[in-house]
């Protein structure tokens, strides 16, 4: 959800900024979907969004088209969404749109640098982002009911790979199987308490008559919000680690919390302000760190295992199975890839302390020691061994078939798009001005001469 949340604010902030910084340029109408219209800056926003995200294929004009065709499709959704009545409720878009301007607020530090920025009031501000949602919420829905239930079959996997030309079929990188076996160096109960009683010390600091914020900035070991006095902008539930959670929306305006801990470490609370189901908090974080001689004794540990597994005295997953401390044990330690879902990663997927050593290991073979930083970014290391590697070639069946089927699926998706557009296009009133007459759209659209 919250990955889809960002392209979305990706989206709304360059379209809201080149309108804020071209205020004098003449805006005109490029092409008329329906009773909806495309304007250049439309086009311009996306198309300098597209270079800031390092877009350089195609040229300046091959490019625009894309967006234009890509703004028509979305102008027939919503078209199409007015014809069958498809509606959002106000919640759900004012729900998106707190989120879009807690965003933006937290990068700028602050509602008045927001409406500096764009020269306009919040209530200007919360109303053009209400507008952009909506329309982005329809056009969801309509999507979605375009492509419900797509699926592909073997048969057709099959078939579409026997119809790729040869030049088409791509290569694929070589993939790596990986699996690790931890030690996380053990904390103390005399570390954790002694963490804490600095965290009471600030707190009593801050009761005392210190500032909050001032104690954030210079104490604090969140990098993100620390630099911001410690503000986190406004939050719903289930954002936040539950314990940091149920401390937070507990608190009244201007009320710290006790000390609480979360796995990222320890944490005092202010709250800032509370907006409907939204809050908006400053926290300290403290962690504890690593004792460098814990961390020395995690590594002699886990050469002696190493030892034990080149000796052939045990498996490598029998090792994990004994020895490692992470929870991946019970697979053997084979890491999994957010990506896929999949065993395999290319290198580029790799953490580049992981990719470094896995190069110039072999398959089967066993790496010494190497440092990592667990999920809760504490000091630990690792073994890590590889399990399989493949070797750059061109996709085939047999040892690339979700790379196929995902490929097989973009294609039946497209055709369906294509049958849709020319269907409903057909039904509604297209025209589009004479600069962009000689764009070769990837569908076919019933464009008004």
């Amino acid at each position: 959800m919250m990955r889809r949340i960002f392209s979305i604010l990706f989206i709304v902030f360059f379209s809201l900024t080149l309108k804020a910084q071209e205020e004098q340029v003449i805006d005109r109408i490029v092409a008329v979907v329906g009773q909806n219209i495309i304007l250049q800056s439309d086009i311009e926003a996306q198309y300098l969004q597209y270079r800031l995200q390092g877009g350089f294929k195609g040229s300046a004009s091959s490019i625009r088209c894309e967006i234009l065709e890509d703004l028509m499709f979305q102008k027939l959704m919503l078209n199409q969404a007015e014809m069958d009545s498809i509606t959002v409720t106000d919640e759900q878009v004012n729900s998106d749109v707190d989120r879009m301007i807690s965003y933006f607020v937290s990068q700028v530090g602050s509602q008045e640098n927001l409406e500096k920025y764009y020269k306009k009031t919040m209530p200007e501000i919360r109303e053009s982002m209400f507008r952009t949602r909506k329309d982005q919420l329809l056009q969801e829905q309509v999507q979605q009911s375009i492509l419900a239930n797509v699926e592909v079959t073997p048969s057709e996997v099959k078939k579409y790979y026997h119809n790729m030309s040869k030049d088409s079929i791509p290569m694929v990188n070589s993939k790596y199987e990986i699996a690790q076996l931890v030690k996380k160096p053990p904390i103390t109960l005399d570390q954790k308490l002694e963490v804490k009683d600095r965290l009471y010390k600030m707190r009593k600091r801050i009761l005392d008559g210190e500032r909050f914020s001032t104690l954030a900035l210079l104490y604090s070991e969140d990098p993100g919000s620390a630099k911001k006095g410690g503000e986190l902008g406004f939050h719903g539930k289930g954002e936040f680690a539950p314990e940091f959670e149920a401390a937070a929306f507990n608190l009244r305006d201007g009320e710290i919390s006790e000390v609480v801990e979360t796995e990222f470490g320890f944490h005092i609370i202010q709250m800032i302000e509370r907006k409907g189901d939204m809050v908006n908090v400053r926290h300290i974080l403290l962690t504890v760190k690593v004792d460098p001689e814990s961390l020395q004794t995690a590594y002699n540990e886990l050469d002696s295992i190493a030892q034990l597994i080149h000796n052939d005295s045990l498996t490598f997953d029998e090792a994990v199975r004994r020895f490692s401390d992470e929870k991946d044990r019970i697979s053997g330690g084979v890491l999994v890839n957010p990506m896929t879902g999949g065993t395999l990663f290319d290198a580029s997927e790799l953490d580049q302390q992981v990719s470094v050593t896995i190069n110039r290991m072999n398959v089967g073979e066993i790496s010494a020691p190497v440092p990592m930083k667990t999920s809760d970014n504490k000091d630990a290391c690792r073994l890590l061994y590889l399990r399989k590697k493949t070797e750059p070639h061109k996709a085939n069946l047999k040892d690339d078939y979700t790379l196929i089927r995902d490929m097989a699926m973009q294609n039946k998706r497209s055709e369906i798009i294509n049958k849709w557009i020319e269907s409903k296009s057909s039904k509604a009133y297209i025209k589009i001005c004479d600069d962009f007459k000689d764009c070769d759209f990837n569908f076919n659209w019933n464009i008004v001469e």
